[in-house]
C-alpha cells in the first residue's frame, strides 16, 4: 500500500494515509456564515441519492457529524455539502482549506428521497437548509415533476443558491425576514396564501425545526401530504447508538437508518425541538477552547 503524509495548513502531519484519502478539491465561502466543500470521495459519489448524507470527523478529536449530500460529481469522483459555521466542528471544518484533507467521510447514508410518481411538487427551504433542498429539487425536475420552491433567509447577504435554484425550479419565491430581498416575512407567511390556489401531490419542508413544524401545520389543514427532513445528533449512522431518535407518531424511529425524511404530520417537534438543544452548554463551552486548541497545535 502506498503511504502518504496528510499535512494541515500548519506544516503538521494529522495522518498517515494508504489509498482512502479524503481531500478538499473545493472550498468556497457562500456567505458569512456558509460554507461549500466539495471532497474527492468516488465510492460514495457513484451511489449516493437526493436526500441521503455523509458523516464526517474533522480529525482524531472531533466528533462525527451529519451533513447532508448536496451535490455529486461521477466522473470527477467528488461529493459536495455545505454547512453553517454554529459550533466547534463546524468551526474547526471551516479552518480547513483547499487541499488539506477530512479524517473520516462515510457515506451514502439514510434512505434516498421517495419522488416517484410525483407530478406537482412544493419544496419549502429555509435558512442553509434551502442547500439540501437543492439536490431534491434537481431530482425531481430531472424525471419531469413540476417545482415550485419557496426560500426563506434573515436578510439578503445570506442568501444562497438563487441562480442555481433558477435552473430547476419553475417558479422561485425568495423570502426574507427584513424584507432586504424579495417579500417581506417567513415562508409560512406566503404558505396559505399558495395552498389556497394551488393542490401539490406533496410538499417537501427543510429547514430549522420551528420551520419545519409551522409549514406542516399550515399544510395539515389543506390535508396536504408534507415530507421533512430530520438532521438530529447523530454518532454512528447506522441505527446502533439510538441518539437520533425521534417521535413519529405512535413509533420511536432513528432518523439515519429509517430517515432522514418522514411525514411531516406525525414529527413530535416539541420533543425533537427540546433534545436538539440538550448539548448547547457543553457547545459553547467547548467552543471557547476552539482557539486556545489550535494555538498549542
Amino acid at each position: 500500500m502506498e503511504i502518504k503524509l496528510a499535512l494541515n495548513s500548519k506544516g503538521k502531519i494529522i495522518r498517515i494515509l494508504g489509498e482512502m484519502m479524503f481531500k478538499i478539491l473545493t472550498k468556497e465561502i457562500l456567505n458569512p456564515q456558509v460554507t461549500l466543500m466539495e471532497i474527492e470521495a468516488p465510492e460514495i459519489a457513484k451511489k449516493a441519492k437526493a436526500g441521503q448524507f455523509i458523516i464526517l470527523r474533522v480529525d482524531e478529536k472531533g466528533e462525527r457529524i451529519p451533513l447532508t449530500i448536496a451535490d455529486t460529481d461521477v466522473n470527477r469522483g467528488s461529493v459536495t455539502f455545505i454547512f453553517q459555521v454554529v459550533g466547534l466542528t463546524t468551526k474547526k471544518l471551516n479552518l480547513l482549506n483547499q487541499g488539506e484533507y477530512l479524517l473520516d467521510f462515510v457515506g451514502p447514508l439514510g434512505r434516498a428521497s421517495e419522488m416517484e410518481g410525483l407530478k406537482d411538487v412544493l419544496v419549502v427551504g429555509g435558512g442553509v437548509g434551502s442547500a439540501i433542498c437543492l439536490p431534491l429539487v434537481k431530482a425531481l425536475k430531472n424525471q419531469g415533476t413540476n417545482v415550485d420552491v419557496i426560500l426563506g433567509f434573515r436578510n439578503k447577504e445570506l442568501i444562497i443558491l438563487e441562480e442555481k435554484f433558477k435552473k430547476y425550479a419553475n417558479k422561485i419565491t425568495i423570502v426574507t425576514d427584513d424584507g432586504s430581498n424579495g417579500k417581506k416575512g417567513f415562508v409560512t407567511d406566503f404558505l396559505d396564501e399558495i395552498l389556497t390556489s394551488k393542490k401539490y401531490d406533496q410538499t417537501f419542508a427543510i429547514g430549522p425545526l420551528i420551520m419545519m413544524k409551522n409549514v406542516s401545520i399550515i399544510t395539515k389543514k389543506y390535508n396536504q401530504k408534507t415530507i421533512v427532513s430530520m438532521n438530529p445528533v447523530m454518532i454512528d449512522g447506522t441505527g446502533m447508538c439510538g441518539g437520533c431518535r425521534i417521535s413519529v407518531g405512535s413509533e420511536q424511529k432513528f432518523a439515519c437508518v429509517d430517515g432522514p425524511e418522514f411525514d411531516g404530520h406525525l414529527i413530535n417537534f416539541d420533543e425533537a425541538i427540546a433534545r436538539s438543544r440538550m448539548y448547547c452548554d457543553l457547545e459553547r463551552e467547548k467552543d471557547c477552547r476552539l482557539f486556545d486548541d489550535e494555538a498549542a497545535s
